[in-house]
């Protein structure tokens, strides 16, 4: 059973972000929410995740569906290093260990999050997402603050660890989308 969203809104105070969305999400693929920054599109992936409520309309989802989110913000826990931030989502040293691998960052993971940069902590964050065992992968900006190089190598990465997953991707980069062969969602923000 897919995602489905039945006449959704949701306004902050006065302005209102989503006004009476319907939408069907596939079972799995790529769908990428597009649209210019301010127009809804972490609304709509927080009220997915069931992190934020709609002031009306449902969303419906399969019972015991897990989802893993990366979000705009790293959001580590600043008291752990960086492998333990990965521990502590994967479930064991070795997984955040390989990680860790993955992501050039062997090096860095008795470091905290102050003490590694933003494009570091970047990827530490998408590596918890990509590592969790989930039906859906939510991707919020995944790749702004990355170098060229280290964008390029994130989204091989990612593109090797979605497999039968949904892949909800939140971008401005049509690239992006494209790379990941997305089912493009726009117009229906702001």
């Amino acid at each position: 059973m897919s995602i489905i969203l039945e006449h959704v809104s949701k306004a902050f105070g006065e302005r209102q972000v989503l006004r009476d969305v319907s939408l069907m999400l596939p079972e799995s693929g790529a769908v990428c929410f597009f649209g210019p920054s301010g127009c809804g599109k972490t609304t709509l992936t927080r009220l997915i995740c069931g992190l934020d409520k709609p002031d009306s309309g449902r969303i419906l989802k399969p019972k015991g569906l897990r989802i893993a989110c990366h979000f705009q913000e790293d959001r580590l826990l600043p008291w752990y290093t960086a492998e333990e931030n990965l521990t502590l989502a994967l479930g064991s040293v070795e997984e955040a260990r390989a990680w860790l691998e993955r992501l050039h960052l062997a090096d860095a993971g008795a470091l905290y999050p102050d003490e590694l940069s933003g494009g570091m902590r970047r990827r530490v964050s998408l590596a918890r997402a990509l590592g969790y065992a989930s039906d859906v992968l939510v991707l919020d900006e995944p790749l702004r603050e990355l170098d060229e190089a280290t964008c390029a190598q994130m989204m091989a990465l990612i593109a090797n660890h979605i497999s039968s997953r949904l892949l909800i991707l939140v971008t401005h980069d049509r690239r992006q989308a494209d790379y990941f062969h997305c089912q493009m969602i726009e117009g229906i923000f702001g």
